[in-house]
Order: C-alpha cells, then structure tokens, then sequence
C-alpha cells in the first residue's frame, strides 16, 4: 500500500488529533480507505490520499471561520500551507460540498475561490472514501453512514437537508467506484 504523503499526515493530525479525537478517528478511516482504493484505481495516489486525509481540517475549531469545514479547511491549507491547488480544491469540494454551501447561503464563496477539480474518478474517490467510513473510522456502507449523519444533526438542521438532497449523489458516486472496482484487473 501506498502510504499518505507525511506533509499532510502532519497538517492534519497536528489540527484534529488532540482537540477533535473522533474527528481524527474518521480522518484515519478515510485516509486508510483512501490508500486501498488509489491501489486499485488509476488515478494520482498521492493528490487523492492528500486529499482524503486533509478532508475534514477545516472541523479544527481553530480554524473555523465560516463553520462551513470545507471552505475553513481549504482556505487554511491555501493560506497557511500553500498546498497544492488540486489537493485545496478536492478540500473544499468533498463530499457535494456545494450543495450543503447552498444551505449556508456560500454557494458563491466556495464555487468562486475554490473551483470543482474536474477529475471525476479522484472527486469521486474522495466521496467513496469519506462516505464508507464511520465517524470512529471504521468501514460502513453509505446507507448507513447517512443513516448516521441524519441521527447526529437531525432531518431538518442545515447538515440534515444537504445529505438528503446530495444521498442521490453520493450513491451514484459509490456506485461508480464500485462498478470500476468490479471491472479493475488485478495487476
């Protein structure tokens, strides 16, 4: 297995792992994921197993700015780090992003500053990856991890509509990856 590049290991684990112990248990799980899967895909290791594992930095209630973690994380990974602009960019649109931005009302904030990568195997990973792993890190199924969101925050809470209007999505999304590693030859 691939590992996570250390630069971002660090970034995150420095935010995540004292003040946000459950946090990084699921930055953990996603990393984890992340490094299996970009194994079996064709895609750029490195810029998704990043990715994967910076997903979630902008949580660090040191960084929250916004409240909305993935526009608080890109802007500190591009600010503070000067990370690379595919890696802040896959960030900042993880997980149909700009759905739960449209609910705060940063729609245009997030889709001006941080464009979506098009690069739809690596979005699609990263939402594979951050969608089959619970909040203490271990594997699940997307149902399941909706399921859970919706219990955490609630149906009718801003968390709770964005995952009920992107769960088409994020299904499809799932699917994708498993249908491409249901046709990968084994190398």
């Amino acid at each position: 297995m691939v590992p996570v590049p250390y630069w971002a290991w660090h970034i995150a684990s420095s935010e995540l792992e004292t003040v946000l112990p459950r946090r990084w248990a699921h930055t953990q799980g996603v990393a984890k994921a992340a490094v299996a899967l970009a194994a079996r895909l064709h895609c750029e290791t490195e810029l998704l197993t990043a990715a994967a594992v910076l997903h979630d930095v902008g949580y660090a209630p040191r960084l929250a700015a916004t409240g909305f973690h993935p526009l608080d994380g890109a802007r500190f990974l591009r600010d503070q780090h000067q990370i690379d602009d595919r890696v802040v960019r896959l960030v900042a649109n993880h997980t149909c992003a700009l759905l739960e931005a449209q609910e705060r009302g940063l729609q245009e904030q997030l889709a001006s500053e941080f464009p979506a990568l098009d690069h739809p195997v690596l979005t699609d990973a990263l939402i594979y990856c951050d969608m089959t792993t619970t909040p203490d890190g271990t594997p699940t199924g997307p149902d399941k991890r909706i399921g859970e969101i919706l219990s955490r925050y609630g149906p009718d809470s801003v968390v709770g509509r964005f995952i009920r209007r992107a769960e088409p999505e994020i299904l499809a999304a799932v699917g994708r990856i498993e249908a491409t590693l249901s046709t990968a030859q084994p190398r």
